[in-house]
C-alpha cells in the first residue's frame, strides 16, 4: 500500500506524535508498505526507505516558537501525482495536514485522518489572545475530520470527546510503546546522579516531555516543597516555549532542568527515576506515561483527557482530580514513602506496557487504512473545485 502522510510535526522535533510517527513507519516498512511524508520544518529528506518532502513553513511566534506551520505549494500536487497513493493519512489536520484533507478530496482518494493534540484546549492555555481561536478552531477540525472516511484517536477518552464535537466515523488507534528501548534495565548511576543533582540516594520525582503552560508543571511546586521532608528531587526532562518561567519559578527549589533527552539517555532518566508525575489535563493519550510505566516506573497523572487510558488506577500508578494538589501531593508522598509499593506498581506498569507492541498497532491501523478504501468505494465522494485547495 502506498500512503501519503501529512503531519502538523516531524523530526528533528521530538514529541509524542512524532514519536508514534517514526514508530509507525518503521512497522509500515516491515510490513511492506511504502509512504511519502509531507512535513513542515527542516525534516530529514527520508526516514528509513520513506521519503520526506519539506513543506514551506513558519515559525508560530510568538505563542509556540517550536511550531512550525505548513504552507500549501505546487511542489506538494507534484509530488501526489507522482507518487499515485492508494490512501492519504492526515495527522492532526489544522494547517499542513488540513491541505492534506483537501488535496485527498480534491483528487478523490481514500482519507484517514488521526487525532492527536487537543488544539481547541491549547488556545485557551496557551493564552496571549489566542483563547478566541477556540470557538473557530474546533470547527475547522471538526470540519476537516468529517472529511475523512476514517478518524481515529489514541485513547477512548478521546474517542468519545470527539465524537461529542460531532466529528462522525470514529474509531480507536491502539497505543503502543517501545518495549526494548525503555525497560527498568536501561537505568544508570550515571543518571541519577545527573538528575537528582548529585543526591542519588534522595527520593526523584521525574517529569518528561514539553515545557510548556498546557502541561500544568507548575503544579509540582507546592508538592515539592511540601515534600521536602523527605528530600525529594524533581528533574523535568525537555524544553519550551515555557522553560524560562518555569525555571523562574523553581529557583531555589532541589529542582533539575535537564533539557531534551533521546535515545539510551531518555531511557535512562526514565529508569533511573522513582515516581512520575504527569499533571497535564490536555494530553489526547499521553505516551510518555506509557514509556515510563514500560521502564518499571509507576505514574502519578491527572484524571484527565487519555491519561486515564494509560494508568489503572491503584495498580499501575494513581489518577488524581486536576489541580487537586492535596491529592497530587498525597499520592506522591505514598509512592516516595513506600519501596514496596513503589516496586509493586512498577512491576504492574511493566507487565501492563509489555502487552501494547508498535507492531500491533500498526497492523490495526493498515486495517483502518483498507476500511477507508472500502468506504471510499461505496461513496465516491464528490472532489472538491481547485478553488477549495486555494491558500
Amino acid at each position: 500500500m502506498r500512503i501519503a502522510l501529512f503531519t502538523e510535526v516531524f523530526l528533528p522535533k521530538v514529541d509524542g506524535v512524532v514519536t508514534r510517527i517514526t514508530r509507525t513507519l518503521d512497522q509500515l516498512t516491515e510490513l511492506g508498505h511504502e509512504a511519502l511524508v509531507f512535513a513542515p520544518g527542516e525534516p530529514p529528506q527520508s526516514y528509513g526507505p520513506h521519503r520526506v518532502v519539506k513543506v514551506r513553513s513558519v515559525s508560530f511566534r510568538p505563542w509556540y516558537p517550536e511550531i512550525m506551520v505548513g504552507l500549501p505549494t505546487p511542489r506538494i500536487a507534484r509530488e501526489m501525482i507522482d507518487f499515485r497513493p492508494d490512501v492519504v493519512h492526515a495527522v492532526n489536520p489544522v494547517w499542513l495536514a488540513a491541505y492534506g484533507v483537501l488535496s485527498a478530496r480534491r483528487r478523490n482518494l481514500p482519507l484517514l485522518a488521526s487525532f492527536h493534540t487537543d488544539v481547541p484546549s491549547y488556545t485557551t492555555r496557551l493564552g496571549n489572545g489566542l483563547s478566541l481561536l477556540r470557538a473557530p478552531s474546533q470547527g475547522w477540525i471538526t470540519g476537516m475530520h468529517n472529511l475523512a472516511e476514517v478518524n481515529l484517536c489514541t485513547s477512548q477518552q478521546m474517542v468519545d470527546r470527539a465524537r461529542e464535537v460531532g466529528i462522525r466515523e470514529v474509531d480507536l488507534w491502539p497505543k503502543a510503546v517501545d518495549t526494548v528501548a525503555y525497560h527498568p534495565g536501561a537505568a544508570t548511576e550515571a543518571m541519577r546522579h545527573r538528575l537528582t543533582d548529585g543526591h542519588p540516594q534522595a527520593p526523584l520525582v521525574l517529569y518528561v516531555g514539553r515545557l510548556s503552560r498546557e502541561k500544568d508543571l507548575d503544579q509540582l511546586l507546592e508538592p515539592l516543597r511540601r515534600l521536602g521532608g523527605y528530600g525529594v528531587r524533581l528533574a523535568l526532562v525537555g524544553s519550551g516555549p515555557g522553560r524560562e518561567e518555569l525555571q523562574q519559578m523553581f529557583a531555589g527549589t532541589p529542582t533539575v532542568f535537564t533539557g531534551y533527552l533521546g535515545g539510551s539517555d531518555l531511557a535512562a532518566a526514565y529508569a533511573s527515576a522513582d515516581v512520575f508525575a504527569f499533571p497535564s489535563t490536555t494530553e489526547t493519550l499521553g505516551l510518555v506515561a506509557l514509556e515510563s510505566m514500560a521502564s518499571g516506573v509507576p505514574v502519578v497523572g491527572a484524571d484527565a483527557g487519555g491519561i486515564p487510558f494509560v494508568i489503572d488506577d491503584g495498580r499501575t500508578g494513581f489518577l488524581v482530580p486536576p489541580g487537586d494538589t492535596d491529592a497530587l501531593t498525597d499520592r506522591l508522598e505514598r509512592l516516595v514513602a513506600d519501596p514496596s509499593l513503589r516496586e509493586r506498581m512498577g512491576a504492574a506498569a511493566r507487565e501492563d506496557a509489555e502487552q501494547h507492541s508498535w507492531r500491533a498497532a500498526t497492523e490495526a491501523l493498515v486495517g483502518f487504512y483498507e476500511l477507508a478504501l472500502q468506504r471510499h468505494v461505496g461513496r465516491r465522494p464528490v472532489p472538491l473545485p481547485l478553488r477549495a485547495l486555494r491558500p
